[in-house]
């Protein structure tokens, strides 16, 4: 059914170099209307929707007629936040004096603050998984537009986390700048059309990380925090595994498990040896993956051990079943040489690995 609505709408102050969405929607002949005020910037390079109406405008009056399918007339509202934690030291009129760190993928998005000078987190936010037809960056473009932390410019250094299976690692010396879809190709089928090509040189380890992400996220990313640097969360998590690992101790397995994924890396001292995610839907599967990784290394799952983070619980199916098949199991700690604020010792030590080790990613 389509419908037809014209609005006036007195509009709060704003600068000519901001852009207004007008939103209609509802379920009648006329709908609802209210208007929102965006980032020039984000309303630039956000694919919005057939039913927003993007338009430059006087700051104290607008009108609009429009006609719009209703029933695309949806909304992506902010995620739900699981935790939301704030030391009582974190300034928000000092962002100077801070990292943003960030995680986006299957399981959501994760914030994280660190204090430059303490080498102090002192805050962390989790947020739920996106919904079904929503990506990663509708869901941070709907959380940064009312959000303390996400939505403010002025850090010292910015760091997102993507997490996902288009990645791959190749000796520094053998990677050429232009050549990152080229190599990554063998890898993952590109989309250009959805994605663009990402690369992190591991600083001391000798690797280079070319990775895949969303256009929509990395454009979102690029446009709020043009000094930031995407990485992959595979990089995070070897950066931190390594920086904790002690030069010529044995070859070791360390899993980071996330939403039906698994993060197998494998180290020799400080230098890695294999490295790859792979899909699981059953804790078989996630038993098979480990154990053939440690008989292709040849090592013992009833003697070597195998150090676990990520997102499971000492008393869930998952751990009792890994524990069954794997003898010395462990979980892992937060990286050291950095503090937490009191306010995260409720929260699992072994969880949010890679958000604290993106500390560690220059």
């Amino acid at each position: 059914m389509w419908a037809s609505g014209f609005a006036h709408s007195p509009l709060i102050q704003a600068t000519p170099e901001e852009y207004y969405a007008l939103l209609l929607f509802g379920s009648g002949a006329w709908p609802f209307c209210s208007a929102y005020k965006w980032p020039h910037a984000t309303a630039r390079f956000y694919g919005w929707p057939p039913w927003v109406y993007l338009w430059r405008a006087s700051p104290d009056f607008c009108s609009c007629f429009l006609f719009l399918p209703m029933s695309t007339a949806t909304v992506t509202m902010p995620p739900a936040a699981l935790h939301r934690l704030r030391d009582e030291t974190l300034d928000l009129d000092s962002l100077a004096a801070y990292n943003l760190y960030l995680t986006a993928g299957p399981a959501g998005l994760r914030v994280g603050v660190a204090d430059v000078r303490r080498n102090k987190f002192v805050a962390l936010d989790e947020y739920t998984a996106p919904e079904a037809g929503v990506s990663v960056a509708q869901q941070a473009l709907a959380l940064a537009a009312d959000h303390d932390l996400l939505g403010r410019t002025g850090w010292n250094r910015v760091r997102l986390a993507v997490q996902n299976r288009a990645f791959t690692l190749l000796p520094a010396p053998l990677f050429r700048a232009g050549d990152e879809a080229a190599c990554l190709q063998l890898h993952h089928a590109l989309d250009p059309q959805r994605e663009s090509v990402h690369h992190y040189t591991h600083p001391g380890l000798d690797i280079t990380s070319l990775f895949a992400v969303d256009t929509g996220l990395s454009s979102w990313f690029r446009n709020a925090y043009p000094a930031g640097r995407l990485v992959h969360q595979t990089s995070a998590l070897l950066q931190g595994v390594a920086h904790q690992s002690e030069q010529g101790s044995p070859r070791r397995i360390y899993l980071s498990i996330g939403q039906q994924e698994v993060t197998l890396l494998a180290m020799n001292g400080k230098q890695p040896e294999f490295c790859n995610v792979f899909p699981f839907s059953t804790p078989e599967d996630l038993i098979y993956y480990t154990i053939l990784v440690m008989q292709e290394l040849q090592l013992n799952p009833d003697q070597d051990m195998v150090m676990v983070w990520g997102d499971l619980m000492h008393d869930s199916e998952l751990f009792t079943i890994l524990r069954k098949y794997i003898r010395n199991l462990r979980f892992g700690n937060r990286p050291f040489d950095l503090s937490y604020s009191y306010r995260l010792n409720d929260l699992f030590e072994y969880r949010y690995f890679e958000l604290y080790a993106l500390h560690l990613c220059e």
